[in-house]
């Protein structure tokens, strides 16, 4: 269930009250006459099934709410109410199947903002992969791509393109080639620290790496994998199970082919920079492409799930 809290002008707040209780799948429905003081109005709450509430904040946008008043949405996590069991068992198709993309669109701005934070984070990650690479450990390595961001970007694309959002699309493809070259030129220059203080060494990167050596090996199993994890990312997103995002991120090579690709470079290993390169290229691109047809496929089958009810 969703719990909305909504400010109105008293003008528009029977209308208000009439889409919502005209919306299958609302409970709790509570009017506070005058209570809102800034914007100046009425307050109203309610529950709506997570399957309808896409719908709903739809509605109450056309009013336009979002302009004169205000809608606030949150997750209920527990709700002990006939009255809301009824809701759910009446609004169509299932909460977990449902695609709230108001909700979507917000998460994945905010998670695409090029930010003090996101950029120190995709360094951090990338210089952490860079030991990985050198030291030929696997552990490092999924903790890179633990710590990576670079799925918000990636969504904020796929989301962008589906919903006909070019400044979405546009803010998260500078977040993510922004971030993707200040980490990369921040690992290059932390790669001459080491190599100058003699942790990191020329002979270890061109060693035989049979725990990273994958990282400079792209084929199409990369690409497999990153279509994949890009079908579970998105997934995760839409049905608000953020959890399996740690197991995405450490499913693909972005991060430790960015750190592989600017070690590399710092040594003059043209073979390995190209091909780090081209492993960072293909797992993006699978990753974007995977998440728009997944979320085209959410629209399409939640459109039809809407039409047989």
């Amino acid at each position: 269930m969703l719990h909305l809290r909504l400010i109105t002008p008293k003008e528009r707040t029977e209308e208000v009250i009439r889409l919502i209780e005209e919306t299958v799948g609302t409970a709790h429905l509570v009017v506070l006459p005058g209570a809102a003081r800034d914007p100046a109005g009425d307050v109203v709450l309610c529950d709506v099934a997570r399957e309808a509430g896409d719908g709903l904040i739809a509605g109450l946008r056309r009013l336009g709410l979002d302009e004169t008043g205000s809608i606030a949405v949150d997750d209920i996590g527990l709700s002990l109410s006939r009255r809301a069991e009824e809701a759910e068992e009446a609004a169509p198709g299932e909460g977990a199947d449902a695609v709230l993309w108001e909700g979507l669109t917000e998460a994945t701005h905010e998670e695409s903002t090029l930010s003090v934070t996101y950029v120190a984070f995709i360094t951090l990650a990338t210089m952490i992969a860079a030991c990985g690479v050198v030291l030929d450990n696997a552990i490092l390595i999924v903790g890179a791509m633990a710590v990576g961001p670079e799925f918000g970007p990636l969504a904020g694309i796929s989301t962008a393109l589906v919903r006909r959002r070019p400044r979405l699309a546009w803010r998260s493809v500078i977040a993510l080639v922004v971030g993707f070259a200040v980490a990369m030129t921040l690992t290059s220059a932390f790669s001459l620290f080491m190599d100058a203080v003699g942790l990191f060494h020329r002979s270890e990167l061109e060693a035989d790496r049979p725990n990273t050596g994958f990282i400079y090996a792209p084929d199409w199993f990369s690409f497999v994998v990153a279509v994949l994890a890009g079908v579970a990312g998105t997934l995760s997103l839409t049905s608000a199970k953020s959890g399996a995002l740690v197991g995405v991120a450490i499913s693909v090579t972005t991060v430790p082919a960015a750190a592989n690709a600017a070690v590399a470079l710092v040594y003059s290993d043209t073979h390995q920079t190209v091909r780090s390169s081209e492993q960072l290229l293909l797992n993006l691109i699978g990753i974007i492409l995977a998440g728009t047809l997944t979320l085209l496929a959410q629209k399409f089958f939640w459109r039809r799930e809407r039409r047989k009810a």
